[in-house]
């Protein structure tokens, strides 16, 4: 297939393009920057030059493609206060997608996992986003994108992990060990029992792929690997690593302490991805979390550097 990805030259970008072209498929990708552009035509793509603000590029682009995989995300205004018009864009992008696409066409979309479960079991890909949490804000996207299943389209919705890690990460994960380092303590929230999913870089670039290959129409897959991992023993290994001591950080220093992070650790997220194997096939095979923190690349000179730190 002819394949256009947004978000060709980010953290998932780094696997999904090259996943993709290993896979037999043509793919270009989505480049703002000469900077991005150098990055994109180095994984193996030719280069669309545009932003997922000018609907026109991505209406275009699609119009030459059989199928889309749609990482881009305004991070640039969504973490500076301007998280409702991240989410605007990002309604705006898929429909100037999904109107491009060629009946029959395929599209998968990334979403966020966090906030989406009802509390008290796993989140499944049946489940939708809890009233007023933080997963919310993140419907309209996943909405926009499902929707197309009723233009002839196969769409499909890839909920990621809080966590997608790998070597080369500088999310959250690369976030809590500049955290560990700075206040000389590993810390966790609380009794520390919240848990987070997790899935390798590698992983869930194979989930994008099987997507669009095979996702029935309307589908919401999840690239959950570890289904369920307690916050306190992820800073457990951290500790371990950088030799700091580990504790719970009392509830009224949590923000303090993790910035914006602290509200994302509080957060309970068990989640399953039972019915997305069934239908793809997927079946995970890179190191869970805590192994890959045991590696210790994220601990290595020079690596990680947090972006949200």
């Amino acid at each position: 297939m002819r394949v256009f990805v947004t978000g060709a030259s980010g953290w998932i970008g780094s696997a999904v393009v090259p996943e993709l072209i290993d896979a037999g498929h043509e793919v270009t990708g989505l480049a703002r920057s000469a900077a991005s552009a150098a990055v994109v035509g180095a994984r193996g793509a030719t280069v669309v030059r545009g932003s997922v603000e000018e609907l026109d590029v991505l209406h275009e682009a699609a119009e030459k493609a059989d199928a889309v995989v749609h990482l881009a995300f305004r991070h640039d205004i969504a973490f500076d206060g301007g998280f409702a018009d991240a989410v605007a864009s990002d309604v705006a992008a898929i429909e100037a997608l999904g109107s491009g696409l060629p009946p029959g066409g395929a599209i998968a979309v990334a979403a966020g996992m966090l906030g989406h479960g009802p509390g008290g079991r796993p989140t499944t890909e049946r489940d939708g986003a809890t009233p007023g949490g933080v997963g919310e804000a993140r419907r309209p996207p996943s909405e926009a994108a499902l929707a197309l299943a009723g233009r002839g389209l196969r769409s499909s919705v890839v909920r990621l992990s809080p966590t997608v890690h790998g070597e080369g990460d500088a999310g959250f994960m690369a976030t809590l060990v500049d955290l560990a380092r700075k206040h000389g303590v590993s810390g966790y929230p609380g009794a520390g029992t919240a848990r987070w999913t997790a899935v390798h870089l590698r992983d869930a670039a194979r989930l994008f792929r099987l997507a669009i290959e095979k996702a029935p129409a309307g589908s919401v897959l999840h690239g959950v690997a570890d289904e369920s991992i307690a916050v306190r023993d992820i800073a457990e290994v951290i500790g371990g690593h950088l030799g700091v001591p580990v504790r719970s950080i009392p509830d009224r220093q949590v923000d303090e302490h993790f910035g914006f992070l602290g509200t994302f650790l509080r957060i309970d997220g068990p989640a399953s991805a039972v019915l997305t194997r069934e239908l793809t096939g997927w079946a995970p095979r890179e190191p869970g979390l805590l192994e890959d923190l045991d590696r210790g690349h994220y601990f290595a000179p020079g690596a990680g550097g947090g972006k949200w730190g």
